[in-house]
């Protein structure tokens, strides 16, 4: 799975790295067409392939990947990024992905990519109780909402409390943003928790 582009240009020289109202080009038919929003979450993701679960592995700024890594994509020149699969195998940093995979022997997860959430899972902003593969995709907004500009996402992002979005165009195209692109705080938390 190749890295997703943001909806919209970074600004690399501010702090922290917000984004700009200028489209990342080869993103404008968010704006236009029909597409379906999904929920971006917040865990790793994973892919299983031919009943075999595989976790991401991004070889930053030219760190060499570990033996089996295939490659999901050329690196990126601009931020270093070289995002690919590993085999999930017995290794300690494994384990949750393992104990996911195996919650249902009897009905394994079919073909396809998936996020990993739980309770050790990036502070578990979902207050999950158990690890699990959520498939990518699968938390559908259907057309709605219908965000086209910088505005109208942003001021839904403000009050939403989710990581992002996900647009998927019908050629398979993607492109996502997150609150923290607009500087919204991740996790969204309550009064209570403060």
């Amino acid at each position: 799975m190749k890295k997703i582009p943001s909806l919209f240009v970074r600004d690399f020289t501010s702090e922290p790295k917000l984004v700009t109202r200028t489209v990342t080009p080869g993103c404008e038919w968010v704006t236009k067409n029909k597409k379906i929003t999904t929920e971006k979450l917040d865990g790793t993701a994973c892919m299983v392939r031919d009943g075999v679960l595989w976790k991401r592995y991004d070889a930053k700024h030219g760190k060499s990947p570990p033996p089996g890594f295939e490659p999901a994509q050329e690196p990126d020149t601009k931020t270093g990024h070289w995002p690919g699969w590993v085999k999930v195998g017995a290794e300690p940093d494994s384990r949750w992905h393992v104990e996911a995979f195996a919650q249902d022997l009897l009905h394994p997860p079919s073909d396809g990519t998936y996020e990993l959430i739980g309770p050790r899972i990036n502070g578990n902003p979902y207050g999950a109780e158990q690890h699990t593969l959520v498939r990518h995709g699968a938390l559908n907004y259907g057309s709605a909402p219908d965000l086209r500009n910088y505005d109208e996402i942003r001021a839904w992002l403000a009050v939403q409390p989710t990581e992002g979005l996900v647009w998927h165009h019908p050629d398979g195209r993607m492109a996502k943003i997150k609150r923290s692109d607009f500087g919204f705080a991740w996790p969204v938390r309550s009064d209570a928790d403060l």
